[in-house]
């Protein structure tokens, strides 16, 4: 597939997302997909690292979300935001929400700012530091509209990172793929302890994207108990939820 028509098939995509996609918000992908592969070259920020796929399995991928959500004005966590998704490709399709980048690897928050910067976002930042840490913090606690974690890891456990950080009435979407009826089961269990409720478990349909994957819905109707969140050391042992 030529570049120009990959080009195409992703603002198409983007478009059924939001049809007011613009051309300068494209050039904004351009150029994060640019120094992505650039910093990836020294610092290894990703294992994908064909130009087409980093449209596809990184900026895509993470833009699914607004098929859930998408209120115009949010202020919205990305837990181990990693290279930045899905927080900073959602930055760039929604100008208006404040965003919080919570990363713990140096590098990666050091590329995160650069990023900042080079596209001149403004009402985003870039926090290195450890979830179960700063959840405990009052400048951070229950304080966000949505919550959301790329993250590899079993449910209970990123539903148990991301409680704390949101708000009551606040959503938290976790993306995951293939089947997930145990896993479901048992972030069901965790999320009576944590104060949230599944809302949707809605399926991503977008054509570039791989078949299977999903966007599980929770939000928080109650506060979560000061006890949480755990250690990772903790969480691991012993799950929320858990028998």
């Amino acid at each position: 597939m030529s570049q120009e028509s990959s080009l195409d098939q992703f603002m198409q995509s983007l478009h059924t997302l939001d049809p007011l996609v613009s051309e300068q918000q494209l050039q904004l992908f351009l150029r994060y997909r640019q120094e992505l592969i650039e910093w990836n070259s020294r610092f290894n920020l990703t294992a994908i690292t064909d130009p087409d796929e980093i449209l596809c399995k990184h900026f895509l991928d993470s833009a699914s979300l607004l098929a859930v959500y998408d209120s115009r004005q949010a202020k919205v966590l990305d837990i181990g935001a990693g290279a930045g998704f899905p927080g900073l490709p959602l930055k760039i399709l929604r100008p208006r929400w404040r965003v919080v980048l919570l990363e713990a690897t140096g590098k990666k928050v050091t590329f995160l700012r650069h990023m900042i910067e080079a596209l001149e976002l403004r009402e985003i930042e870039a926090v290195q530091g450890r979830a179960e840490e700063l959840a405990h913090q009052q400048a951070y606690r229950a304080s966000f509209d949505l919550v959301t974690a790329r993250a590899v890891a079993a449910l209970p456990i990123l539903l148990e990172y991301a409680a704390p950080f949101c708000r009551m009435g606040g959503q938290i979407i976790l993306p995951k793929k293939g089947d997930v009826t145990a896993e479901l089961a048992q972030g069901k269990l965790a999320a009576r302890l944590l104060g949230s409720i599944l809302r949707a478990d809605r399926a991503v349909t977008l054509p570039e994207l791989e078949d299977g994957r999903r966007l599980l819905v929770w939000e928080q109707v109650k506060k979560c108990p000061e006890s949480f969140p755990r250690s990772g050391s903790a969480m691991l042992k012993k799950p929320p939820g858990s028998v």
